[in-house]
């Protein structure tokens, strides 16, 4: 059965639809977040709706996660919070010199 070209065309603009607007709440997840960037958490929380695609999706990313020598595990970079605290630290030391 080949289906006409009308119903290929509205499944292409209903799948571009869908996924520009999956693009839009990764953007807007991301930003909540104060990240530039999507991660795999932005992924997950898209895909909430769906108990099933959700479940894999944490599942996949754990086993990618344990697959993943420690060493080449991005850290955590400290909040400005942080490195103005510790340069804070570090300043009064010297003073205190």
């Amino acid at each position: 059965m080949q289906p006409s070209e009308s119903i290929v065309a509205c499944i292409s603009n209903l799948a571009f639809n869908y996924v520009e607007h999956l693009a839009k709440d990764l953007e807007l997840f991301a930003h909540h977040a104060g990240r530039k960037l999507v991660n795999t958490e932005d992924v997950i929380l898209a895909a909430h709706r769906n108990e099933n695609l959700s479940l894999s999706l944490r599942t996949f990313c754990n086993d990618l996660k344990a697959k993943e020598p420690q060493s080449e595990r991005k850290r955590k970079k400290a909040s400005r919070k942080e490195d103005k605290a510790t340069t804070s630290a570090l300043e009064t030391a010297e003073l205190l010199r």
